[in-house]
């Protein structure tokens, strides 16, 4: 990855857990993460409130947030920061529910690997910058056909008045 090193949120209540995603990414390139660990949905969001980060790797069973409410609870306070799930349950339409609600990706946890853990982390970063971009480029479009159809009415005002007379 280049440029400045990836700064993700792991909200993991699970400590042996929490050490194996920080070796995993070790392994990767310790130059290239910078991995800031809670275990409670509460210090997740105290993290977003005081610190920026580039992606969350979200663990949906913790002490004070259970399954899909702590996606939404992260999403609701962080609506721009790609949001990666990581659980136990391989279960598709738990999966398919958290990409619906906001998830860039749903990572089962014994299936985890370098590879397949960075590469998520890297699709989900480049997902939600391009779909800012989009969103910025769509503004801006707007922006310009309000624009012109203004000056389509207004000339249209003018052509009119003109034929009045």
């Amino acid at each position: 990855m280049p440029g400045n090193a990836v700064k993700i949120l792991l909200v993991e209540d699970d400590l042996a857990e929490a050490r194996l995603l920080h070796e995993v990414l070790k392994s990767f390139g310790l130059n290239q993460f910078n991995l800031v660990h809670v275990k409670r949905l509460g210090e997740a969001l105290q993290q977003l409130k005081q610190n920026c980060f580039d992606v969350i790797l979200l663990d949906l069973t913790l002490p004070d947030s259970q399954g899909l409410g702590s996606l939404e609870s992260i999403i609701h306070h962080a609506p721009n920061l790609p949001v990666v799930v990581l659980t136990n349950t391989n279960d598709d339409q738990l999966a398919i529910a958290a990409v619906r609600q906001g998830a860039q990706d749903y990572l089962v946890k014994r299936n985890i690997n370098v590879e397949g853990l960075v590469r998520s982390l890297q699709y989900a970063i480049e997902r939600k910058r391009v779909a800012e971009i989009l969103r910025e480029e769509n503004e801006v479009l707007e922006h310009q056909i309000r624009e012109q159809t203004a000056q389509l009415i207004k000339a249209q005002k003018i052509n009119q008045f003109k034929s009045d007379f």
